[in-house]
């Protein structure tokens, strides 16, 4: 994938176009946030309204000279036993600058990529910037490969169980991952995601990837913390902008869940479909070992073999429903996840200003007291005082003011990827599902002569 050079932080913004309106208000941000508060795929950069182009107008593919290509793959088993773990090859190409490389490869494992994730968000997220979700964790996959022992080993060669669905699943969910992260102009050239692709050495252990750690018991915590403040306060919005594109984030995350659900019902009807059209190979395949008249015994030898094809193809069908699109719209729920943290890290520095803005009046009030009652022995100190929470309020107002607008930047960024993205998949989901039609096509039009010869 290629990216569309590094993106000015003084870029012209485009013409507004005001959304639809949408009937509810989102007062509460967040309240299903993954992460604590310091924690095939396009992530690329854009403005501030919403854009709605048509299809066919999106381009598929980014144009520019400066580019990163990241792949991962080969998954390898290192150790043995429950403290064993799976280390990818990480190999990129680009010619950004800051590398010292033009082409390297190293390798990681999962939770460095979780470590990667979480240095990001805690440098990023209070900027407001939208940092790509990291994958999610396996705990049951993640022990069959622990405990495979030399029976895997055996049936998979050295790397026993890499060939796993769920392995390939997480293999190309952390390829997505980096290259999400490596089309932001911000993030691509932040030294921890450098240091991460281009180093040999083995990385600091992530404290927070243990499933039943100290660590992880209170991040759980936190997060309960987290997710009550995210309901009870609310924020008196000004910005209309922001009330509509939350409504919009919110009504958009909504459907995609259902979509992601339908799709994983879809891929298991149809590798069912594909186990049932086996057994009717298997069927008609015994019943002309055992048919007298010749024509009808060769025809159903035929039809065998061509529910044997078919049970492929079926099978090929429901990996393409999974792989192209569910983990799509997977990838996008996740992003939406991210993006209502980037929201509600507004709300926290509005609330932070207005604390700073009430100190402030409680200063001065105390300052005005001390004037009535000629306290000149404390009139200097509180003279102070409220000078420095003078300075606060304005360093929040700014914050808030700072957030606010690369919130707006970084959704445009998002929905001209999100367009780009969508395009892309659909059109490679449609072309796939069209060859498997046309090769069961031919199958059938193949054994139509032999089913008209039967006398």
């Amino acid at each position: 994938m290629e990216n569309n050079g590094i993106a000015d932080e003084n870029q012209p913004q485009l013409d507004d176009q005001q959304p639809p309106q949408q009937p509810l208000l989102f007062d509460n941000v967040d309240i299903t946030s993954p992460d604590d508060e310091n924690e095939n795929d396009i992530f690329e950069s854009a403005i501030q309204e919403p854009l709605s182009p048509v299809l066919e107008d999106v381009p598929t593919d980014g144009a520019g000279d400066v580019f990163i290509e990241i792949v991962v793959s080969d998954p390898q088993k290192v150790g043995d036993g429950i403290g064993s773990y799976l280390a990818y090859k990480v190999a990129t190409r680009t010619n950004i600058l800051k590398f010292k490389k033009r082409q390297f490869t190293t390798l990681r494992r999962f939770s460095d990529f979780l470590g990667l994730h979480d240095i990001l968000v805690s440098k990023y997220l209070r900027l407001g910037r939208i940092v790509p979700p990291a994958p999610e964790k396996n705990i049951i996959g993640s022990t069959k490969v622990k405990m495979g022992g030399a029976q895997g080993q055996a049936e998979n060669g050295a790397n026993g169980g890499v060939n796993l669905e769920w392995i390939e699943n997480r293999r190309a969910s952390l390829e997505r991952f980096l290259n999400r992260v490596a089309q932001h102009p911000y993030l691509c050239q932040d030294s921890d995601f450098i240091n991460f692709l281009e180093s040999d050495q083995e990385l600091p252990r992530a404290v927070n990837t243990a499933a039943l750690s100290g660590a992880g018991v209170m991040r759980l915590f936190n997060k309960v913390g987290e997710t009550v403040n995210k309901i009870t306060y609310k924020m008196d919005e000004t910005d209309s902008w922001f009330n509509d594109k939350i409504n919009e984030v919110e009504t958009i995350d909504a459907h995609m869940q259902k979509l992601h659900s339908a799709i994983k019902a879809l891929v298991n009807h149809r590798r069912e479909l594909a186990t049932l059209t086996g057994g009717v190979a298997k069927s008609a395949a015994l019943l002309s070992t055992c048919e007298e008249h010749t024509g009808l015994s060769q025809a159903l030898s035929q039809l065998a073999d061509v529910e044997e094809k078919v049970e492929l193809l079926r099978s090929e069908q429901a990996n393409s429903d999974l792989y192209i699109l569910s983990e799509t719209i997977k990838d996008y729920i996740g992003l939406f996840g991210a993006i209502k943290d980037v929201f509600h890290e507004r709300v926290k520095v509005f609330q932070n200003w207005q604390h700073a803005q009430m100190q402030l009046t409680k200063k001065r009030e105390n300052m005005t007291k001390l004037e009535q009652q000629e306290r000149r022995d404390k009139l200097d100190l509180a003279q102070k005082e409220v000078e420095e929470w003078e300075g606060k309020v304005q360093r929040c107002q700014k914050e808030f003011d700072n957030i606010s607008s690369e919130i707006k930047k970084e959704m445009e960024r998002f929905e001209l990827a999100r367009a780009r993205d969508f395009k892309s998949t659909i059109i490679k989901y449609l072309e796939d599902q069209m060859a498997h039609q046309q090769q069961q096509m031919k199958y059938w039009e193949a054994i139509v002569p032999i089913a008209k010869e039967i006398a």
